[in-house]
């Protein structure tokens, strides 16, 4: 018997041809060359998500850095206009 363990036809001729046919995928296989790993990832995500969020509002944040856009928020709030960074 080739096949893994949870394989629900156990009829494959080797156990990576069975593996292959689950379609598995290793999450951030390029962590290793480019050091981006999940946590990072969803971070920058949510900065832009953040940043855009500011622009449709007509803010213009001095990056998509979550110190600056949480800043040109809240000036943008206390002065009641949308803050423009130089």
């Amino acid at each position: 018997m080739a096949c893994s363990s949870g394989c629900p036809t156990q009829d494959h001729a080797t156990w990576g041809e069975c593996v292959r046919s689950k379609g598995l995928k290793v999450a951030y296989e390029g962590a290793t060359l480019t050091g981006v790993d999940s946590k990072v990832q969803r971070e920058a995500d949510r900065n832009l998500e953040n940043y855009a969020k500011a622009r449709k509002y007509g803010i213009q944040p001095q990056s998509t850095n979550k110190k600056h856009v949480d800043f040109a928020i809240r000036k943008s709030e206390q002065t009641g206009t949308a803050y423009q960074a130089v």
